[in-house]
């Protein structure tokens, strides 16, 4: 397996999966791994991940589920390219197929209502917020530059199958723009959760989990706690992460 001088390979510390990541690019967090843990696939699922980027939560939900297809959905090409490299380091090529193009031309490149599972992990500052990254790569990965959040709930409300399950990561802050622009398309929200660093900090990530069709009805799940008060990680934590309590 060819590594470029800018590249690492990390162990994922599941399943003995890896992941090639660039050393200056932009890496997936903690949120990737929540939203793999938080997103249900049924056995012989069609799933997509859409901006997959480094390709880590396609690689991840295929060790985690018995899904039968995996497509991880990319704009860039030389996050394709790295991420395809990573689904052939771990031997995954009959299950993920990495595939490069704009996630507002997906119906047309793989056909509507196509997919049981949508899950998208997306930029998360709105275009013209914040102060863009001087990296390309990061500044795609973390803003609304290539598509809006609209533009990915639209694709996700036409990829899915009747009944079938869109599962995202955001911010607090746009949970109000992920809930009306969801139903807009066709998408019930269902269930979401709130990720807090500690007990008594407020949340800086949601998951949310909707279904194409459902008839309306939401829960929201207890909370998600990152560290105990005295810094170590929790009980879920050291679950989703699948490591013996530290």
């Amino acid at each position: 397996m060819d590594i470029m001088q800018d590249e690492r390979i990390d162990d994922l510390q599941y399943k003995g999966l890896k992941l090639i990541q660039k050393k200056s690019g932009f890496c997936f967090g903690i949120d990737a791994v929540l939203l793999a843990d938080f997103t249900e696939v049924k056995k012989n699922a069609s799933v997509i991940d859409l901006g997959t980027g480094t390709g880590i939560i396609a690689i991840l939900l295929a060790g985690r589920s018995e899904a039968r297809e995996i497509v991880g959905l990319e704009i860039q090409e030389e996050m394709c390219e790295m991420a395809g490299r990573s689904v052939k380091l771990n031997g995954l090529e009959e299950r993920v197929r990495i595939v490069n193009g704009d996630i507002k031309n997906a119906p047309e490149i793989f056909g509507r209502s196509s997919f049981d599972v949508v899950v998208t992990n997306p930029p998360y500052t709105k275009h013209g917020g914040g102060l863009v990254n001087p990296c390309d790569m990061k500044a795609v990965s973390r803003h609304e530059i290539l598509c809006t959040l609209e533009d990915i709930i639209r694709t996700s409300g036409s990829l899915l199958k009747p009944g079938g399950q869109l599962s995202m990561v955001n911010r607090p802050e746009r949970t109000a723009d992920v809930l009306c622009l969801m139903r807009k398309y066709g998408i019930e929200p269902k269930f979401m959760r709130l990720v807090h660093p500690q007990p008594y900090k407020k949340a800086n990530l949601i998951l949310v989990r909707g279904i194409r069709g459902a008839r309306p009805y939401f829960k929201i799940l207890e909370p998600l706690y990152v560290y105990n008060p005295d810094g170590s990680y929790t009980d879920e934590i050291n679950r989703i992460y699948h490591r013996e309590k530290v």
